[in-house]
């Protein structure tokens, strides 16, 4: 049976339709939109004071709920899974850390067997956050297992996920990496510049060999000098890359948000959480692979250093703090944590917008931008 979602604003790439009918067909993908109801005997659901967009897409999330991908653990990955709706993400990129690469293996494994339900969000990835790192910028990962790029290690890891491997982070200038860049890509694999000491010219030649992403921005990384550019001033300049941006208010002030927003275009910049595995449990003790965390008035932090160790962000928050800080327009928010980051892995052929023929992934919003209500392929998972 065919269903019309009654919304004030429907929320397309590009551009905004406003109050009309949004079709979501029986086997649960979206149709057209039309301003006026044709079939006057159609199930209607209401949401005459309310918008629609897109499900959110987050291509760098470690963990929720009290789970982490690098647990290796099939009923946390559901736990997360499950959970993710009330954040407003309907597609994801499960996480990983800088670890043993048996480990890293056996966790590409589980995931690639895990299998969800109709109420999680969908793995369309997987995402390893190392471990090709520097230690100078190793943040909350652990040096221990930081070493130069291969490309066997990269193909093992490959064939252990059935596939699912879409993006690795390196740091550029580690021996071997524009050979290993151009190795990834052609395995259908996107680089990932971060937690890098590099300069200017290593991310140049990174990128001119394939690198297409720069890892949490600001964090991690070389800042900007006059004299030295570094990785900040690359992720600014180099324009047909995507940046990664923490919009929790600790990661980046709101200002430097804007300013690489400014420099690099909103629509490739990727909102994306770092979410670790104290995200939903509010304020305690934690854990990020092997370190300690202590999360206190939203912001985790390693409790030796006090460094921050990922976020406790949710999607939906970042996505309306840029628009509560002023910086970008509510469609430019909603793109930066759909469209944006779908096509830094090109999953947009399956998820990050409302077009015919997509699953009907969507969430609903209030004229504040907070969540009302979640769809995965048509049918309500979570309710405010």
């Amino acid at each position: 049976m065919t269903t019309y979602i009654k919304a004030k604003r429907f929320y397309y790439p590009g551009h905004v339709r406003e109050a009309g009918y949004l079709e979501i067909t029986a086997n649960g993908q979206f149709g057209e939109y039309t301003s006026e109801l044709k079939d006057a005997e159609a199930k209607v659901v209401d949401y005459s004071d309310f918008s629609v967009a897109p499900g959110l897409v987050d291509t760098h999330i470690h963990g929720f709920m009290g789970y982490d991908v690098m647990d290796n653990d099939a009923e946390g990955l559901r736990v997360i899974a499950e959970g993710l709706p009330s954040c407003g993400v309907t597609s994801w990129l499960p996480t990983t850390l800088t670890a043993d690469h048996d480990l890293l293996k056996e966790v590409c494994q589980t995931i690639k067997n895990f299998k969800g339900n109709a109420k999680s969000a969908k793995i369309r990835g997987i995402f390893f956050e190392g471990p090709y790192f520097c230690e100078e910028h190793k943040g909350a990962q652990n040096p221990k297992y930081m070493t130069d790029p291969n490309s066997d290690e990269l193909d093992e890891w490959q064939e252990a996920a059935g596939g699912l491997l879409k993006k690795i982070a390196i740091a550029p200038e580690r021996p071997g990496s524009v050979e290993f860049t151009r190795h990834a890509r052609e395995k259908g694999i996107f680089i990932a510049l971060g937690h890098s000491g590099a300069t200017y010219e290593e991310c140049l030649k990174a990128v001119d060999a394939g690198a297409n992403i720069f890892v949490h921005v600001f964090n991690g990384m070389r800042g900007l000098h006059h004299r030295e550019p570094g990785v900040v001033g690359a992720a600014m300049n180099c324009k047909e890359t995507y940046g990664e941006l923490i919009c929790d208010g600790y990661h980046v002030q709101p200002g430097a948000c804007e300013c690489l927003m400014n420099a690099h275009g909103r629509d490739r910049i990727a909102l994306i959480t770092d979410c670790m595995r104290a995200g939903g449990l509010g304020d305690g003790k934690s854990t990020l692979g092997e370190f300690e965390v202590i999360v206190k008035d939203g912001a985790a932090r390693l409790a030796n250093s006090g460094s921050l160790a990922g976020s406790v962000l949710q999607l939906i928050h970042g996505v309306k703090n840029v628009v509560d800080w002023e910086i970008a327009t509510p469609q430019e928010a909603l793109h930066m944590a759909t469209l944006s980051p779908a096509k830094s892995v090109k999953i947009d052929d399956v998820c990050g917008k409302i077009a015919a023929g997509y699953a009907a992934d969507f969430i609903v919003l209030n004229d504040d931008l907070e969540l009302q209500a979640t769809y995965i392929d048509g049918e309500k998972v979570y309710q405010a």
